[in-house]
This record gives structure tokens, sequence and C-alpha cells, in this order.
């Protein structure tokens, strides 16, 4: 990066607002020719509307002005403008055809054509082969989109624009949230590619809560907070409380809530869980106790919520609850609610809530048959619960009939950890409760998992961020292989022990039946 450089791009004052409400104010931004550019706030700090002024997805308001390679730019700019300027997005919804292959989504527009016009799909499916090996990326470039698990549909929407980005001799790569679904190997083959990108004189904007990866990867760093211009600074004269106290104006150490003590014997019992990825699990969990399960990817922790809930199928086992046994063969999501269990997936607008549907309908889905009377919804009753659980998890802005889709993804995540929480569960079944939200709403969505583990909820959370686990959970269960490997507690919970175990290959035979530690 040279800093004496023009920059690639120059904005200028950019202002957003809907309907009255501004949401982006006076923002400015520098981004130099071969910088990696982080870009940090808080879920609705005004990020995403920042980038999709730069997409044109969005026509900033009057008074905004946009410098490119030197060159003024009108705004707001259309369709195709960014592509000519030489920009290309990943975006946090990907921007993928699921219906299509992966070959044409790595292609479309840029297709060659052949003999008579047609277009050569061997020749297409060899140059999208070409470009999924110069990532490191191997998934079948015939497979369709749908298809695919998360991850892989991430990888593909970023070697697509990493892709038509190497088709210029200059530009800028903006990478909203590009990590979200990838595991540690994948995010240093994307970080690899990226400093490739810049070491050619290209610019990078990259936007992501995981605030260690910003400092990692990053020349510099602008923080919004509330849609205005916090500050950027230099990466290497910042630590990571610096830019959380920047962002949201509390320390680290307020983030996690103090573990507590859970007593008693068993309350569940998971016996002899079997499915595709998993071999015989068996652990048992006290009352109000918080477990955390881990492992690498592929190795079956991230699919027990779901066989707890039957919302995937299981060839064997049971769980016990409350002295009550359910075979999991057979247990279905009605069933696994009226045993008092509650299921938050990890894809929020994909597999947890409806996202044209209000915040009031996804707020009180899960307990709708409270607000009828001799067959009519009564919809006073329901609005009027749905603006209380906004309160108490501090939605915001406070609009029950506003669709969940327009909400920032830290406010989605609230609204739909409140739904569960409105059914008063005695199990809450996590699976990556605080995926792609800031940091202040994890501290809340934290505070309100420790609380309801204080009042009695057990609580299982399957995710792959260690050092939220080491924070907030009792114990933590490691997968390996199908089976659990490890189970950590009191002294060993450290993010260190955890990633250790995660990463271990060979470390003795797995543990088939993890009771509760005494």
């Amino acid at each position: 990066m040279s800093s004496s450089a023009a920059p690639i791009l120059s904005a200028r004052n950019l202002s957003k607002s809907f309907a009255g409400r501004t949401v982006l104010r006076g923002v400015d931004l520098d981004v130099l020719p071969g910088e990696i550019h982080g870009l940090v706030g808080q879920n609705g700090s005004g990020k995403s509307t920042l980038i999709k002024i730069l997409s044109g997805y969005h026509a900033p308001d009057p008074g905004g002005s946009l410098v490119v390679q030197g060159e003024n730019v009108r705004l707001p700019l259309g369709p195709g403008d960014p592509a000519q300027l030489g920009f290309a997005f990943v975006h946090q919804d990907l921007g993928l055809f699921d219906s299509a292959s992966v070959v044409e989504n790595l292609r479309v527009g840029r297709y060659k054509s052949g003999f008579g016009w047609f277009i050569s799909w061997k020749r297409e499916g060899n140059e999208a082969q070409r470009s999924l090996l110069r990532f490191g990326v191997d998934i079948d470039p015939w497979a369709t989109i749908s298809t695919l698990p998360d991850v892989q549909r991430a990888l593909v929407a970023i070697v697509r624009a990493l892709d038509q980005l190497s088709d210029s001799r200059t530009g800028l790569l903006v990478l909203d949230e590009p990590t979200a679904y990838l595991p540690k190997d994948n995010v240093d083959v994307l970080f690899e590619a990226i400093r490739r990108i810049a070491s050619e004189g290209f610019g990078v904007i990259f936007v992501s809560h995981r605030l260690s990866e910003v400092l990692r990867l990053c020349d510099r760093v602008t923080v919004l907070r509330n849609g205005e211009l916090v500050g950027t600074r230099e990466v290497s004269l910042l630590r990571e409380g610096d830019l959380i106290a920047m962002m949201v104006g509390f320390s680290l150490e307020e983030l996690h809530p103090e573990v507590r003590a859970s007593e008693g014997g068993a309350f569940l019992s998971v016996r002899g869980l079997t499915s595709e990825s998993l071999h015989g699990v068996s652990f048992d969990m006290r009352r109000g106790q918080i477990v955390g399960l881990t492992g690498l990817l592929g190795m079956g922790h991230d699919d027990v919520p779901y066989l707890l809930f039957g919302a995937k199928s299981a060839a064997s086992g049971t769980v016990s609850i409350a002295d009550r046994s359910y075979d999991l063969t057979r247990i279905d999501p009605q069933q696994a609610m009226r045993a008092g269990f509650a299921l938050l997936p990890g894809n929020r607008l994909r597999d947890g809530g409806m996202a044209t549907a209000s915040a009031s309908e996804n707020l009180t889905l899960a307990t709708l048959r409270r607000y009828f009377r001799r067959g009519f919804l009564r919809r006073r009753p329901v609005d009027e619960s749905a603006a209380d659980w906004m309160r108490r998890f501090d939605v915001t802005p406070m609009e029950t009939d506003r669709p969940l889709l327009t909400f920032s993804g830290g406010n989605q995540q609230k609204i739909l950890v409140a739904k569960w929480f409105a059914t008063d569960p005695l199990v809450l079944l996590l699976h990556e409760p605080v995926h792609g939200v800031d940091v202040g709403a994890k501290r809340d969505i934290f505070r309100h998992i420790s609380d309801a583990a204080s009042r009695g909820t057990s609580v299982i959370i399957a995710s792959v961020e260690q050092e939220d686990l080491a924070s907030l959970c009792d114990r933590v269960l490691v997968f390996r292989d199908g089976l659990i490997a490890s189970d950590l507690h009191g002294a060993e919970l450290t993010p260190e022990r955890i990633l250790e175990q995660c990463l271990m290959t060979h470390a003795g035979s797995a543990i088939s039946d993890s009771r509760v530690p005494s």
C-alpha cells in the first residue's frame, strides 16, 4: 500500500434516508491502491447501506460525491456502472442463483460464444474449474447451488468476485462478511487471495464482525456508529478492545456475562444418538447448564440441535428430559416443542424466520395458539406481546409491523431468539446464535441466554467460536469424526484448549458417553 498514491475510491458526505429516518449521515471514505481497508460497526451502523450505495443498489441523498481513479463519478450509480468502474462485490446474501449450477454462477455475463454463437459449456466448465482451483476451492462445477452447504455457497460467491476482478487492471473488491460461513482453513485461503489482489494494486474493503480478522488482515479500519463516521485508524496502532470502544462504547470485559454454577443431577440425557454424521453419541446435562458443542467442519456437532428437535432424521437414539423419554428416530418438531425444546437455526432468514413477514408475526409464530379465542386470532394481544418482547431485547427500530428482512442482522437475530424465549422452553437448542451480529447484539443475546440458564433453562450451543464458548459455557464437548472426543470444563475451558482439541486428530479414543461432571 502506498500512502502517497491517489485513492482508488474517495467518497465524501454520503448520506441515506428511508421514510424520513437517516441511516447514514455524511460519511467519508478513502481506499488507497494496494490497501485492505476494514469497515466495522454494529448492525444498523450503516455499513451495508454504504456498500449498497457503492454497488448502485441504493441512491444516496443529494450532496454526496464519489471520485474513482481520480475521476468524478455521477451519483447515483446505475446498473452496470460498478462493474465498469472495476468494482466487484460479495454481499452478505451472496447473490447466487440457487437453481443454476456453479459454472453458470461463476461465468454469467462472461460467456464466450463458440461455433454458431452457441455457448461451449465444455469450455465454460473448464474455465470455472480453473477459477475454483486457482483459489484452492474443491467443488463440483456442475453442482446446483441449492444442493451445496453454506460454506461452499460462500466460496462460490467469493471466487466469482475475485475472478471478475482479475479481469481488470485496477479496481476495488468489496467483501461484506465473507468469512461468516467459512472454517479456518478456508479463511486462510481467502486471506491469501485477498492479499494477492491487494499486492497487484487493487483496493479492498473488508467488512466483518470478527474484529480479530480485521486486525489480522487490514491496513486501516473505518468505524461507523449509528450511521455516522467515528473515525479511521491505522490497524497497527489498535487493539481489539480499542475497536469495540469505538464501535459501541463499552469494554471487552463487559461482552461476556459471568458463568453461573449449575446444580443438581442430570436433567437431560442423550443416549446412542446416531445419524449420517454421528456414531452413537451420549451425554448428560444439568438443569440450568450451558453446554457448548464444537469441532471442525463435518465433525457432526452442528447436527445435534436439529436431531434433538426432530428437524433432521436420526438413525437411532433417545433423549430423556424431565423424566420423560423420546425416540429420536420418531420425534418431530411439534412433539419436541411440546416436550419443552426450542431450536434457533444457524441460518436465520432461510430456516429461522419468515423474511417478508412482520416482526410481530415472527415473534409470535411459536406461541400463536395463545392468541386465538373462539377460533379467531386476536391481533391486539399479538402486537402487544410482540412489542413487549422487542422492548425486552432492545430491538430497534421498535416497529412491530416492519418486515423482518428490513431489520439489521443483529436485530433480526434478537427477534428470532425472543420468539423462542416466549415459549418458556426447558431446553434451548442454539446453532451459532450470534452468527453475523455485532458486538452490541452479541452482548445482549449472551445476557439473555445467561439469564435464562439462571432461571433453570438448559442450553445447548453448537458453534465454532471458541472464545464465545469458553466465556459463556459451563462445559464444552469437542466432536471428532462423529463422536465426543473431549469434555472440557473448569480450568480446561479456555479458547486455546478448545481449539487444540478441535485440531487434534489422534488424541486417544473418543468419549462415547459424556456424563455430567461431578
